[in-house]
């Protein structure tokens, strides 16, 4: 894009504020660098890493990168071959590798939505070996360590060794009767490396060495005795291997990361990658921006647009106040911000007139054009309202304010004539044009002709193009001619303070008369002014005015539409999510349910496998009995098996199935068709009927008829059963159960039960029986959350109220609602009293106004 055009559209504000939120100095650099792009797949590539930055943040303070201050001076050391790190950059570049990898974990663990951000940590190679290896070799401090290598821990013993033994040398001398005489002072100093005593200049003699230096004053020597010269030999050439074997030790760690320096570099520059994207998103968040669709088909519309350097967080950081007075910064402060202006050139129609009073908006207009354009396509987003649309420029112009007529010694109406001239010549479609003031600067009626001409020229080319006025000949253009609007902005009628709203199709009035006088003109002026209006003149300043009022009510109209619109679309929203969470909890209750069912049956099938695998080996025993007793001789029955063993066996499986039915939901079991006797018609069983249930051979007494079922007494237990699966027994008085029967009846009992032990459960081929379990739910008044007791008595309302707790804490709903209505306040009171001692209860309260307020009730229920 055009230097120029951005330097007036001041995209240089929005790049410092931009890197003034990177965490590290190459982020900083590359953000400094920020340039609109051209293609447009490059700046969806790039606003969508901008999203995901946003999203990003929206779960996590950012990426933990903690790159040192100076590491542009690290690495700049690290690319001269043989030099060594200092340790301290070593440690710090240990530290930030080891960031990058947790910034690479932090995304790793992101779920697939996030595909920017994961295809650019693919890229980080792992230097833990590495920054382990520094961290081993140097301490925190910056010395490296005598651990660091086998060398130097043993120079360094024996360096202490020859210290130690220095030190215990020269103590002599100072604590010696006869040289302590001579020194000047009792004390050991180093001169040139050389550990030395403070002697007398007189006495210089008394004690033999070596004297490496005077006092300023000449009075002391600086002597190293001869005992101490060989021992100060060995301590210096230490020092000196000490000093090489640090040097290499230091070498080897840069080198390792020398080695890799492809790897170094792509890992360095994801991280760079990162501190960009995140800088970007916390930009978003600063103008409360979104990611703007790109038009295909070239149409511009900003809904909504603010210009960013206006708003108060941008503002503030622009002017440095932000840093250096944070607590004078509230971003909930009510400083007016921006208003909001809908930016529209949709096609067929790509020019856009702006014509409206002076200070009303339109430079501004034109400004937030233009900068929202350059930072769409820098892959920033932009402070607009959802549905905005732009297409990709390949060039934007700006001939805005008089800076470059200025700087160029031009007058301003030939330094918008050669600015127009660069425009054309520079011109690479898709363009936007922006200029204000066309035709400015010059006699009027010659300044509208060359304005026309001009529009209409950047038109013929197929450029975006918005233009300021106040020539009447340029808003007529805009009003009669194909592919243009005029617009102009609106103002208050009774005080003419400017609106800044843009209404489209308003041919716009300058008021500058109303507006002079509104600045404090004398009236006698201002009446003067108005009298040297024609007649013709007035009539149209009538006339417009009266087009403004209708266009003001027909915004206004239009702007109750689109809110009430907006709301619609809200409530439907809304109730969408609340229909989807209600069938979501919903179908999270039926599948519950259904595996309790489940769950329910296979443990009743496995019982009953158990019941008649028992029955099997149960029967055979008798068999077996039987046929031994036969053939010992006797003159028994076939069937000689004692009535007592027969029906203990029955007994023990009946007591057994009757468990299995307990079990089962409301204790209902109904049989599948009856066994293959012709069944009884329904209207022949009574009350005192002995009858069996179905194929589970369970036999009781008929204890009630309703309707198609039957409840009979089974042992002390009442069970329902349908009456097409009851088969008559005995239609007298009842009975007690049977106990006792032949060999053959309980066989022929194991049989009957036999079919329903499948793995299937009810069986349903041709003349086997089958086990149906019906399980009842009861109807509920309203959803999930919600119980409605309006019209119910207490007693009533308390028994429903303990189930749907029940069923709610079943669903695993923690919050429901309770509705009493107002009425007498009895139902209320008494469900306030149950609910406050009721187990399942965390806490509740009276519904909010928009829930039912005093007539309902909010439970919270314990986990």
């Amino acid at each position: 894009m055009n230097p120029g055009a951005l330097r007036a559209l001041e995209f240089d504000r929005i790049v410092s504020v931009l890197t003034g939120l990177a965490v590290t100095p190459t982020g900083r650099s590359r953000l400094a660098a920020l340039h609109p792009l051209k293609e447009e797949a490059d700046v969806a590539a790039a606003l969508r890493a901008t999203t995901e930055g946003v999203r990003f943040l929206a779960d996590h303070s950012g990426f933990p990168l903690r790159a040192p201050a100076d590491l542009d001076v690290l690495l700049d050391a690290l690319a001269v071959e043989g030099r060594a790190l200092e340790p301290l950059h070593l440690l710090a570049l240990a530290e930030y590798l080891d960031s990058i990898e947790q910034a690479r974990a932090t995304v790793a663990k992101l779920d697939a939505s996030f595909p920017v951000l994961h295809a650019t940590v693919d890229a980080v190679a792992s230097f833990r070996s590495e920054a382990a290896g520094v961290r081993r070799a140097i301490a925190a401090s910056g010395e490296v360590v005598d651990e660091a290598s086998p060398a130097l821990a043993a120079i360094r013993e024996r360096l202490r060794k020859q210290r130690a033994r220095l030190r215990s040398t020269l103590d002599a001398f100072l604590r010696g009767r006869e040289t302590a005489k001579y020194l000047q002072e009792e004390v050991v100093t180093d001169r040139n490396g050389r550990y030395v005593l403070v002697v007398r200049a007189e006495h210089k003699s008394a004690i033999p060495g070596i004297v490496h230096g005077a006092s300023a004053s000449g009075a002391s020597l600086f002597l190293e005795p001869l005992a101490t010269v060989e021992i100060n030999n060995d301590i210096v050439a230490l020092e000196e291997e000490e000093t090489e074997e640090v040097r290499r030790i230091l070498l080897a760690l840069t080198d390792a990361f020398r080695e890799r320096a492809a790897d170094l570099d792509r890992t360095l520059d994801v991280a760079t990658m990162l501190d960009t994207i995140q800088a970007r998103a916390r930009l978003s968040q600063l103008v409360d921006g979104i990611e703007p669709a790109l038009a295909a088909d070239g149409a511009l519309e900003l809904l909504g647009a603010r210009h960013p350097l206006l708003i108060a967080a941008i503002r503030h950081r622009v002017l440095g106040t932000l840093n250096s007075e944070p607590r004078t910064f509230n971003p909930r402060s009510p400083t007016p911000g921006p208003v909001p202006v809908d930016i529209r050139l949709e096609p067929p129609v790509r020019v856009l007139v702006i014509a409206g009073p002076n200070t009303g908006g339109k430079t501004v207009a034109l400004k937030t054009t233009g900068l929202l354009a350059a930072m769409a396509q820098a892959g920033l987003h932009i402070p607009v309202e959802q549905g905005s649309r732009l297409p990709v420029f390949r060039s934007v112009f700006a001939d805005i304010g008089d800076e470059q007529s200025i700087a160029a010694n031009l007058s301003t109406f030939s330094a918008h004539v050669a600015n127009v001239v660069s425009m054309d010549r520079d011109l690479e479609l898709p363009a936007l044009v922006l200029l204000d003031e066309v035709g400015a600067g010059t006699d009027p009626v010659e300044g509208g002709a060359l304005g026309i001409a001009i529009l209409d020229h950047f038109r013929r080319r197929g450029a975006h193009l918005m233009a300021t006025t106040h020539y009447d000949s340029l808003k007529s253009y805009a009003s009669t001619t194909a592919g243009v609007v005029g617009a102009a902005f609106g103002f208050n009628p009774e005080t003419f303070a400017p609106t800044y709203r843009l209404l489209y199709g308003s041919p716009g009035r300058s008021l500058a008369i109303e507006i002079a006088a509104r600045l404090g003109l004398p009236a006698a002026v201002i009446a003067t002014a108005r009298q040297q209006l024609s007649e013709p003149e007035k009539q149209l300043a009538e006339h417009l005015a009266r087009v403004d009022e209708d266009l003001r009510r027909l915004e206004q109209e239009r702007r109750g539409l689109d809110r009430e619109r907006a709301a619609v679309a809200e409530t439907e929203r809304r109730v969408g999510v609340r229909e989807a969470a209600v069938a979501e909890r919903e179908e999270r209750v039926r599948r519950r349910l259904d595996a309790k069912v489940d769950d329910q049956l296979r443990d009743a099938r496995r019982q009953i496998d158990a019941v008649i695998e028992d029955l099997k080996a149960k029967t055979a025993a008798l068999s077996e009995r039987a046929a031994v007793r036969l053939n010992a001789g006797g003159t028994v029955r076939a069937a000689g098996v004692s009535t007592g063993e027969v029906g203990a066996v029955r007994s023990d499986a009946r007591a057994e199935l009757d468990r299995v039915t307990d079990r089962l939901k409301g204790g209902e079991a109904a049989a599948a068709p009856a066994l293959p006797s012709a069944p009884q018609a329904p209207e022949t069983i009574e009350a005192g009927m002995r009858v069996t249930i179905g194929s589970l051979g369970m036999e009781g007494v008929v204890s009630e008829v309703r309707d198609s079922h039957a409840e009979v007494d089974v042992r002390g237990k009442r069970l329902r059963a349908a009456l097409r699966d009851l088969r008559i027994i005995d239609a007298g008085a009842a009975a007690p159960a049977r106990g006792a029967g032949s060999a053959g009846d309980a066989i022929a009992s194991t049989r009957a039960v036999r079919g329903a032990g499948s793995a299937g459960g009810a069986i349903a081929s041709t003349g086997r029986p089958a086990v149906h379990v019906h399980i009842d739910l009861q109807p509920r008044s309203g959803t999930l959350g919600e119980l409605n007791l309006i019209g119910a008595t207490v007693d009533d309302a308390l028994d429903r109220l303990d189930k749907f707790l029940d069923q709610s804490t079943v669903s695993d709903i923690r919050e429901v609602r309770i509705i009493h209505g107002y009425g007498t306040g009895q139902l209320r009171r008494a469900v306030a009293k149950y609910l406050k001692t009721h187990p399942l209860v965390e806490r509740f309260e009276p519904a909010p106004e928009n829930q039912g307020g005093g007539g309902a009730t909010i439970v919270v229920l314990k986990e």
